[in-house]
Protein backbone atom coordinates (compact mmCIF):
# COMPACT_ATOMS: atom_id res chain seq x y z
CA UNK A 1 0.00 0.00 0.00
CA UNK A 2 1.55 3.42 -0.76
CA UNK A 3 1.65 6.01 2.24
CA UNK A 4 0.45 8.52 -0.20
CA UNK A 5 -2.39 11.39 1.52
CA UNK A 6 -5.65 9.88 0.63
CA UNK A 7 -4.71 6.62 2.45
CA UNK A 8 -3.92 8.75 5.53
CA UNK A 9 -6.74 11.30 5.32
CA UNK A 10 -9.20 7.68 4.95
CA UNK A 11 -7.77 6.57 8.51
CA UNK A 12 -7.96 10.25 9.86
CA UNK A 13 -11.78 10.37 8.68
CA UNK A 14 -12.03 6.47 10.34
CA UNK A 15 -10.25 7.65 13.38
CA UNK A 16 -12.49 10.73 13.81
CA UNK A 17 -15.43 8.47 13.25
CA UNK A 18 -14.29 6.56 16.34
CA UNK A 19 -13.70 9.51 18.33
CA UNK A 20 -17.62 10.83 17.29
CA UNK A 21 -18.60 7.85 17.86
CA UNK A 22 -17.00 7.48 21.78
CA UNK A 23 -17.96 11.07 22.65
CA UNK A 24 -21.75 10.14 21.47
CA UNK A 25 -21.86 6.97 23.82
CA UNK A 26 -20.59 9.31 26.84
CA UNK A 27 -22.79 11.90 26.10
CA UNK A 28 -25.50 10.18 25.10
CA UNK A 29 -26.15 6.31 26.33
CA UNK A 30 -28.08 4.44 23.72
CA UNK A 31 -29.82 0.79 24.10
CA UNK A 32 -29.68 -1.54 21.30
CA UNK A 33 -32.78 -1.45 18.91
CA UNK A 34 -34.67 -3.72 16.38
CA UNK A 35 -34.40 -2.61 12.68
CA UNK A 36 -34.95 -4.31 9.60
CA UNK A 37 -32.33 -6.96 9.90
CA UNK A 38 -34.73 -8.37 12.91
CA UNK A 39 -31.59 -8.05 15.36
CA UNK A 40 -30.40 -6.21 18.08
CA UNK A 41 -27.92 -3.17 16.90
CA UNK A 42 -26.20 -0.26 18.79
CA UNK A 43 -24.47 2.43 16.91
CA UNK A 44 -21.16 1.12 16.73
CA UNK A 45 -22.37 -2.41 14.92
CA UNK A 46 -24.49 0.56 12.41
CA UNK A 47 -21.04 2.33 12.00
CA UNK A 48 -19.73 -1.20 11.25
CA UNK A 49 -22.29 -2.40 8.87
CA UNK A 50 -21.96 0.79 6.96
CA UNK A 51 -18.41 0.81 6.55
CA UNK A 52 -18.37 -2.63 5.20
CA UNK A 53 -20.67 -2.11 3.60
CA UNK A 54 -19.64 0.92 1.66
CA UNK A 55 -15.96 -0.93 1.02
CA UNK A 56 -18.03 -3.07 -0.61
CA UNK A 57 -20.33 -0.17 -3.00
CA UNK A 58 -16.90 1.00 -3.85
CA UNK A 59 -15.27 -2.28 -5.09
CA UNK A 60 -18.38 -2.63 -7.15
CA UNK A 61 -17.60 0.46 -8.54
CA UNK A 62 -14.19 -0.12 -9.11
CA UNK A 63 -15.37 -3.47 -11.34
CA UNK A 64 -18.01 -1.68 -13.04
CA UNK A 65 -16.77 1.80 -14.04
CA UNK A 66 -12.96 1.78 -13.11
CA UNK A 67 -11.17 4.29 -10.77
CA UNK A 68 -11.62 7.25 -12.53
CA UNK A 69 -15.30 8.11 -11.12
CA UNK A 70 -14.89 7.17 -7.74
CA UNK A 71 -17.18 10.45 -6.58
CA UNK A 72 -20.00 8.50 -7.56
CA UNK A 73 -19.57 5.12 -5.09
CA UNK A 74 -19.02 8.53 -2.46
CA UNK A 75 -22.10 9.66 -2.81
CA UNK A 76 -24.29 6.00 -3.25
CA UNK A 77 -22.03 4.98 0.30
CA UNK A 78 -23.28 8.04 1.91
CA UNK A 79 -26.45 7.54 1.07
CA UNK A 80 -26.12 3.95 2.32
CA UNK A 81 -24.84 5.21 5.25
CA UNK A 82 -27.55 7.57 5.71
CA UNK A 83 -30.12 4.63 5.27
CA UNK A 84 -28.50 1.92 7.39
CA UNK A 85 -28.48 4.71 10.81
CA UNK A 86 -32.38 5.36 9.89
CA UNK A 87 -33.04 1.73 9.70
CA UNK A 88 -31.16 -0.73 10.66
Amino acid sequence: MAWTFPVALFFWCIAGLLMIMTLLAIRFPETPRVGILRIETTRGDRLFISLLGSAFIHLGWLFFAGPDALWGALILSLVYAAAVFRWV
